[in-house]
């Protein structure tokens, strides 16, 4: 009696590519993210994220200035958002009206925190245009 030959299936039910019916990597092109269309997509990231964390290192060298009662109190931020200088004129200093200066003092350094917010938007802003992935809105 002639014995039957047995044949032996993989995991992936028969398919010789693994479950995803690509080569290893999982992409038509095989080789992983490395190659084809996700390399460049690779490619693209890194370029973003390079850009980005110049673009941060730039703003924390930026310097705003946030007023407060037509520039009597005035708060220097910088990108990061830590005080750098704060300047108050001697006239607004009220020994009987102490809320006063705590309100200039608040609105200067709100005014200064907000410039610095619309600065980095503006500058972040482009960064992320240039990654082209459909129906991310970029």
């Amino acid at each position: 009696m002639a014995k039957k030959k047995r044949t032996r299936r993989s995991r992936s039910g028969g398919n010789p590519f693994g479950g995803s019916g690509f080569p290893a990597g999982g992409s038509p092109g095989g080789g992983g993210m490395g190659a084809g269309m996700g390399g460049n997509l690779m490619g693209q990231v890194r370029k973003m994220q390079e850009d980005m964390e110049k673009a941060q290192e730039e703003l924390a060298e930026e310097i705003v200035t946030g007023s407060a009662g037509g520039g009597m109190v005035e708060v220097d931020m910088d990108g990061r958002q830590t005080v750098q200088a704060m300047r108050i004129r001697p006239e607004v200093v009220d020994p009987d009206d102490v809320e006063m200066l705590q309100d200039l003092l608040m609105v200067a350094f709100n005014d200064a925190a907000e410039k610095v917010k619309t600065l980095t938007e503006e500058r972040m802003d482009g960064l992320a245009g240039g990654l082209n992935i459909p129906g991310l809105g970029f």
